[in-house]
C-alpha cells in the first residue's frame, strides 16, 4: 500500500504546478521524463522502413539455430512438408482399408533445415497368407487385402506385388471351394443312397422307351 501511494503522489506533483514562497510566483514543473521523451529524435522513415524489414525476415521460416533460411532452403523445406504429408496418407489408407490384417505404419525420415524430422517414406505390413484349411475365409481375406494394397491413390511397385499375390491366393481359395462344394454334393447323395447316374440307369430300365436310342 505504501508504494501505490507514494506513486500516486509522485504523479499529482508531476502534473500540478507548485507555488514559490520566496518570488509569490507560480511556476510549473517540468517533468524529465517529458523531457527526455521530446529530447530524442523521431525516427526517420529509412530507419522504419528498415525495422519492418527486419520484423518480415525473422517472421519468415529459420533455422534449428534460429537464424532466416535462404530462398533454397525454404523451398527444400516446403518439398520436405509435401512428401511427409503425402507419405503419411498413402500408409494410413493401406491402415484404413487393410483393418485387422495391415499393421502399425513405419517410417523413413529426413531432417530438414528447421531441424525437424520428416517422413519420406513409410510402409504397413499386411498379412496375406491364405487361411489353412478354409478357403471361404480365405476368398474375404484376400478381397479385404487386395482392397487394401490398391488403396492409396499412388499405390507403388510393392503394393501391385502384394496384391498380384493375394490375386494368386485368391483364384486357389476359390478352386478349392468349389471342389469342396462338389465333394459335399457327392457325399450327400451318396449317403441318401442314390445318385444321378443310378436313378437314371434306374429309369430306363423301368421305362424302356425313354432310353436313348443309338444313331
Amino acid at each position: 500500500m505504501t508504494i501505490a501511494v507514494l506513486g500516486a503522489a509522485s504523479l499529482s506533483a508531476w502534473a500540478s504546478p507548485t507555488f514559490n514562497a520566496g518570488s509569490a510566483k507560480v511556476t510549473t514543473a517540468e517533468p524529465k521524463a517529458a523531457n527526455a521523451s521530446s529530447a530524442e529524435p523521431e525516427a526517420s522513415s529509412d530507419e522504419v522502413s528498415s525495422d519492418n524489414a527486419t520484423r518480415g525476415e525473422s517472421a519468415g521460416p529459420k533455422r534449428a539455430d534460429g537464424t532466416p533460411m535462404a530462398p533454397e532452403e525454404i523451398e527444400q523445406l516446403e518439398q520436405l512438408k509435401q512428401t511427409d504429408r503425402e507419405v503419411r496418407q498413402h500408409e494410413m489408407a493401406h491402415q484404413t482399408v487393410g483393418g485387422a490384417y495391415a499393421g502399425g505404419a513405419s517410417y523413413d525420415y529426413e531432417v530438414g533445415p528447421d531441424g525437424q524430422r520428416y517422413a519420406v517414406a513409410g510402409e504397413v505390413s499386411i498379412n496375406y497368407g491364405p487361411v489353412p484349411n478354409d478357403p471361404k475365409a480365405t476368398i474375404e481375406k484376400m478381397q479385404t487385402v487386395i482392397a487394401a494394397a490398391l488403396a492409396p491413390a499412388d499405390p507403388s511397385p510393392k503394393d501391385y506385388q502384394v496384391a498380384a499375390q493375394a490375386r494368386q491366393y485368391l483364384l486357389e481359395a476359390k478352386l478349392e471351394a468349389a471342389m469342396q462344394t462338389s465333394e459335399m454334393a457327392q457325399a450327400r447323395a451318396s449317403a441318401e443312397g442314390k445318385s444321378p447316374t443310378s436313378d437314371a440307369m434306374t429309369d430306363s430300365a423301368l421305362n424302356p422307351s425313354n432310353a436313348p436310342s443309338a444313331a
